[in-house]
């Protein structure tokens, strides 16, 4: 890995660990909101005190996800790195935006697709469309992809002990 490939990593990371906890400060004070009314004890109050409860909840329990998601993406792209296995789009035309070319995304997108129908069961297959389904900007379909990947890892590093 690159040190401008470590910088932007550690710059996500940064930046997704700080929204994370200014997020963290909102839902603190958003559930001292909600406590506050539901101890009044009126009914409008608490209904509304317990709704207000019920989303900072939700959004920590949805951040929580995202960061595991990232941390375990994470894993994988320095497990196939260590194996010298990490897709490489470098050579891919970009767009004057640094997005890949859209004719190329669909191109290396058709290749990862028909190497993952020739081993289904791989995570790394899964990793490669993964990161195709974003350069191709499909970035629902790419995050299933990739927690597909990181099932199919977790099941294999469990077979192997």
């Amino acid at each position: 890995m690159s040190d401008g490939e470590r910088r932007r990593g550690l710059g996500a990371r940064t930046a997704a660990f700080v929204l994370a906890a200014v997020l963290l400060v909102y839902l603190v004070l958003m559930g001292g909101r909600a406590f506050t009314m539901i101890a009044t004890g009126r009914p409008v109050f608490v209904v509304l005190g317990v709704a207000i409860f019920v989303l900072p909840v939700l959004g920590a329990l949805l951040v929580v996800d995202q960061l595991r998601f990232g941390a375990q993406t994470e894993r994988l792209a320095r497990l196939l790195h260590d194996e010298g296995a990490l897709p490489d789009v470098s050579h891919l035309p970009t767009r004057p935006s640094g997005r890949v070319e859209r004719e190329a995304a669909d191109e290396w997108f058709d290749a990862k697709q028909a190497e993952l129908e020739e081993s289904p069961r791989d995570w790394r297959a899964w990793f490669a469309l993964a990161q195709a389904y974003d350069l191709a900007g499909d970035r629902n379909r790419g995050r299933k992809a990739m927690r597909r990947a990181i099932e199919l890892q977790r099941g294999e590093a469990d077979a192997e002990r």
